[in-house]
């Protein structure tokens, strides 16, 4: 099994990378919406924690920028009716340390705002991990508590979507979008501050 791949990003997609190691062999590595490889740049150095998925169909690479992510991940899929891209679309939304207090605190509303994953399904996630992912303090979160929330707030989201629909790729949106701070913006403000990094 794949664990992790060292090299360089050959090319970027939507939800995906191509990164090229030593030896000159391209690997496409399936990635969430939040990863933080859309703020890289081709040509730039990484490595990448991965997760092989292999179906009677088709074998896949998972990638993530750290372990922590990558066992978070591979929690997720041991969930029953969470497969791969369920857990991606849970791990786009929320941050591996807004998942871990998500689950520990029982919170299956941050959870089921993720693409597919309705109500019931955040419950079965609560149940069958909160005791391996243990004990998770508001204090032990990295940076201030409203960090802990979503990577994609719903007006955040609604602005990348707004991003797309000018034409934009989804991948650009996400890049623009993540690097604007700021408290109680607007959809109006997400995209013109966007616009002016377009």
């Amino acid at each position: 099994m794949i664990r992790y791949i060292k090299g360089t990003i050959y090319h970027q997609m939507d939800g995906s990378i191509i990164v090229e190691n030593s030896s000159g062999m391209g690997f496409h590595i399936m990635i969430s919406a939040g990863s933080s490889f859309y703020k890289l740049v081709d040509g730039e150095d990484v490595k990448v924690h991965t997760s092989m998925i292999v179906k009677e169909d088709d074998i896949s690479l998972y990638g993530f920028s750290d372990r922590e992510e990558l066992e978070l991940f591979e929690l997720l899929i041991t969930v029953s009716g969470i497969g791969a891209k369920g857990a991606m679309s849970i791990m786009s939304v929320l941050s591996p340390n807004a998942l871990k207090f998500a689950i520990a605190s029982g919170d299956s509303k941050s959870i089921s705002k993720a693409n597919g994953v309705g109500k019931k399904t955040a419950e079965r996630i609560i149940i069958d991990l909160k005791d391996k992912v243990g004990s998770f303090d508001e204090a032990e979160l990295d940076g201030p508590i409203d960090d802990k929330i979503f990577v994609n707030d719903d007006t955040r989201s609604e602005a990348k979507i707004a991003l797309i629909s000018l034409g934009y790729s989804q991948q650009e949106a996400e890049n623009a979008i993540s690097k604007i701070k700021g408290e109680n913006l607007t959809i109006e403000d997400y995209i013109k501050l966007a616009l002016k990094q377009m």
